[in-house]
């Protein structure tokens, strides 16, 4: 099924219901649930899935498990969706919280062919075994570490939700605590309680999660600059320890400069 809103088939007595969308640029789907839980793959451009516990960047070929009536909002950067909504009781292994995977060759395929079925595909011969494989292959994914947590706390909360939406390198730990009103000491003690980093921590993590849609249009040399690192070299060194491949991989061909390439090299990389 292609461009066609959950709520007209969720009816259908199909445990896997699979959809495609396509987005405009820029397009956000504001905070809702679902009653099923939602495998929900970026087949271009990149995602960033909030919820009350914490935001998880979606780079392009990734996918997100999002949990059964999870409130959630989607902002799609340049995104095609290819989604599955499965009915909770059948994948009691589905996380409990948003988690982003990997999308393999075949599982990516199994998707494609997947999306043009109907409705009401017959469970039989190849559309119910494709279904069934579909979430054989899900269940083997293990969670990539695209995600910050955000606190429970509102104060803390509006915060993070505020920096991850203009991040600022320049921005301090003792600025944090007078916009709460607590001492530096405490305010620190209390973040790290409740996310589990130190402020400055969080913090570095949160600048190097905006970078992923940031390159979609620009280069390693200038994303670098602009979250406040030193050198594309120590910025590419840092994503490299956080997401276990360097920026260069993120880059889209239009984001390309004289020179960029020098920045961003792929040594080191790890296939996933």
């Amino acid at each position: 099924m292609k461009n066609v809103p959950l709520a007209d088939v969720d009816h259908a007595d199909r445990v896997v219901l699979p959809i495609g969308t396509d987005y405009p640029p820029g397009h956000v789907l504001d905070w809702h649930e679902h009653r099923r839980a939602q495998f929900l793959y970026g087949a271009t451009g990149v995602m960033v899935v909030d919820t009350a516990d914490g935001t998880w960047t979606v780079p392009p070929e990734r996918a997100v498990l999002i949990p059964a009536a999870t409130r959630h909002r989607v902002r799609m950067l340049g995104v095609s969706t290819r989604s599955l909504y499965v009915e909770p009781g059948a994948v009691p292994w589905w996380p409990a919280t948003c988690m982003v995977v990997g999308v393999p060759p075949l599982l990516r395929e199994l998707l494609l062919a997947a999306v043009e079925f109907e409705a009401d595909y017959s469970l039989s011969g190849r559309e119910g075994t494709i279904a069934a494989l579909l979430l054989h292959e899900i269940s083997e994914r293990a969670p990539l570490p695209f995600h910050v947590g955000i606190p429970a706390s509102a104060d803390l909360a509006r915060l993070c939700r505020a920096y991850l939406a203009a991040p600022d390198a320049g921005v301090t730990n003792a600025a944090w605590a007078a916009g709460t009103n607590m001492s530096e000491r405490a305010f620190t003690r209390r973040f790290r309680t409740e996310t589990g980093d130190s402020p400055a921590v969080w913090r570095a993590r949160a600048r190097l999660l905006a970078a992923v849609p940031l390159l979609r249009t620009s280069s390693v040399s200038e994303v670098g600059g602009r979250l406040g690192y030193a050198s594309p070299a120590a910025f590419t060194a840092a994503f490299t320890r956080a997401f276990g491949l360097p920026p260069s991989r993120f880059v889209t061909a239009g984001a390309h400069r004289p020179g960029a390439g020098r920045s961003g090299g792929s040594h080191g990389a790890r296939g996933r």
